[in-house]
């Protein structure tokens, strides 16, 4: 009524009011009457703001990529957005210029001039794997950047959301790294395989070799039993020399004693012979009578009885008869038992 108004603001919103070009009130979440045809209100959010962006881009290597993230940001200094930027509200409550949709798209389009400069520095595949390292380059940027500084600005955080590259370049990478995976299985299978191999190989080469030294063993025995029946035959030989030569020199010897004993016996002989022939020639010319007496000393009783029969025996024909007494004949008989006992 009468051009005087009520106007109410939240806390995340910067209110400022002028009258005849001078600011009169400002502030958040201020609520008031105002006279309309002489006041003019500009009111600014001044709450955390999140904008999405996509946009492609060309890498190093002239690989066209999708970025796509998110900027958050606030109004930190109003009266300086307000000086550049008009946000100034109409009597129905909107804005009277399109600026504040505006404001979104210049910090987005700086976003844009600052992620393109890094991506311009990296091929494809870097790009790709580099999110977190441009997201602080760009970051970095903003914060000194003099058109955020101007217009007031904060720049609260940022993201990279993915980073792709066309459809059919990614089924070249698909394609190129799915072959170098099958190329790792093949070789992860060949490397397997070649392990086995070589396994079995050793597995051989050490059933060769145990083979090997047990031949070994068996001929280091055969020819230790071989030198052992050279050693044993050698000393046959030896002995069996020894045994002909000690055989010889016993024959010899045995033929030197035979020799020498048949000499002896000849030399004994010889004497006997000779000490036989000088008594013979000796008792020659000696009377038998003295020979039987001599011949007859040192007999016994009864022997001397036999040679008196013998003689007795030898006169038979000049005997006519002879009486033998019985106690004589007792004697001889006794006598005769006692040698026979």
């Amino acid at each position: 009524m009468f051009g005087i108004r009520f106007i109410k603001t939240p806390p995340t919103t910067y209110l400022l009011q002028f009258r005849n070009g001078r600011i009169v009130r400002e502030g958040t979440g201020l609520s008031f009457f105002y006279y309309a045809p002489t006041a003019s209100l500009v009111a600014i959010p001044v709450g955390s703001s999140d904008e999405p962006f996509i946009f492609e881009e060309t890498t190093a290597d002239h690989q066209t990529i999708t970025l796509q993230g998110q900027v958050t940001y606030r109004v930190a200094e109003p009266r300086k957005l307000a000086g550049l930027m008009n946000f100034t509200l109409a009597p129905n409550g909107r804005y009277l210029s399109e600026d504040p949709e505006k404001l979104p798209q210049r910090v987005i389009n700086l976003v844009h001039v600052l992620a393109r400069g890094e991506l311009e520095k990296l091929p494809l595949r870097d790009a790709m794997r580099s999110a977190e390292m441009i997201v602080g380059n760009v970051r970095k940027a903003l914060e000194t950047s003099p058109e955020i500084s101007a217009l007031g600005i904060q720049v609260i955080g940022l993201s990279i959301l993915a980073i792709k590259p066309t459809p059919d370049t990614a089924r070249a990478l698909e394609a190129e790294t799915r072959e170098q995976l099958l190329l790792k299985a093949d070789e992860a299978i060949y490397l397997r395989r070649n392990a086995a191999v070589e396994q079995e190989r050793a597995i051989k080469e050490n059933e060769l070799n145990t083979e090997i030294a047990v031949e070994n063993k068996k001929r280091q025995i055969r020819e230790t039993q071989m030198d052992a029946e050279r050693a044993v035959q050698e000393k046959k030989h030896l002995l069996e020399d020894e045994a002909l030569e000690a055989g010889i020199t016993l024959e010899e010897k045995r033929k030197g004693l035979v020799t020498l004993s048949a000499e002896n016996a000849r030399t004994e002989a010889d004497a006997r012979a000779y000490g036989m022939s000088a008594t013979m020639q000796a008792l020659g010319s000696a009377d038998p009578r003295i020979l039987q007496a001599l011949a007859n000393n040192g007999m016994k009783p009864e022997q001397l009885i036999a040679v008196a029969f013998q003689e007795i025996a030898g006169r038979a024909d000049k005997i006519g008869q002879l009486n033998i007494s019985p106690d004589l004949l007792r004697e001889l008989l006794r006598t005769e038992n006692g040698h026979a006992a």
